[in-house]
């Protein structure tokens, strides 16, 4: 392995800071959810059924492309095949999956997260749900697969959120959109007698277009 040590310990901590995050953020309860962080050809991965704030440097899980676990002794998370699929069909660095409330709820009502904001945008268009598979099958990464198909978000049937992004932090930034979306589209619908304003595709691209220029380079936030 050509990974320096000290490189894989920094990256590590930040996984397991990120995880942690998803706790204190209430996207995840107990230790539902997992986080993956790919370096090369190396996939750090959080661990299967260990809570967030036990793990420590000693507890280091990473598994190459083909999920072979090349580093600690720890299973690593039973949504591995999710992560993987993602790390084989895009350019992501990172990958974040929960079970924010608020999408969990949207992905039980319709086939598509309703555009209701421009951040949607920043996930590629307007955000799909994966149809159900059961939990950590093959068949849940490959519905993922098609549900992200131009898209860094996307959310899983009566399941949760999977994002990615160049780094942790953008692949967490984007979940949070994605529950912000959720969450407003739920409040704007259950007002009795209304039905909420959508953005049209010609609104969204025009959105897309001036958030590639928006903030400080390597930002795409709103």
């Amino acid at each position: 392995m050509k990974d320096h040590p000290d490189d894989l310990a920094a990256a590590w901590s930040e996984l397991v800071a990120t995880a942690r995050r998803t706790v204190t953020d209430g996207l995840v309860v107990g230790t539902s959810g997992n986080v993956s962080r790919r370096i090369r050809d190396l996939v750090l991965v959080t661990p299967s059924g260990v809570p967030y704030d036990r793990l420590g440097p000693g507890d280091t899980t990473a598994v190459d492309l083909e999920g072979r676990q090349i580093i600690g002794a720890l299973r690593p998370t039973s949504e591995l095949p999710m992560h993987l699929t993602v790390y084989r069909t895009s350019t992501a660095t990172a990958v974040v999956h929960t079970h924010a409330p608020y999408a969990t709820a949207v992905s039980t009502l319709v086939p598509e997260l309703p555009p209701v904001h421009y951040m949607a945008a920043a996930l590629g268009g307007p955000v799909r749900v994966a149809p159900y598979a059961l939990y950590g099958s093959d068949e849940l990464a490959t519905h993922m697969r098609e549900a992200l198909r131009d898209r860094t978000g996307c959310l899983l049937e009566n399941h949760g959120t999977i994002t990615y992004g160049d780094s942790l932090d953008q692949a967490l930034d984007r979940t949070a959109q994605l529950e912000w979306m959720c969450r407003v589209w739920l409040a704007a619908s259950s007002v009795p007698g209304r039905t909420p304003n959508l953005l049209s595709a010609g609104q969204l691209d025009a959105a897309a277009g001036r958030l590639r220029g928006y903030g400080q380079q390597g930002r795409d936030r709103g």
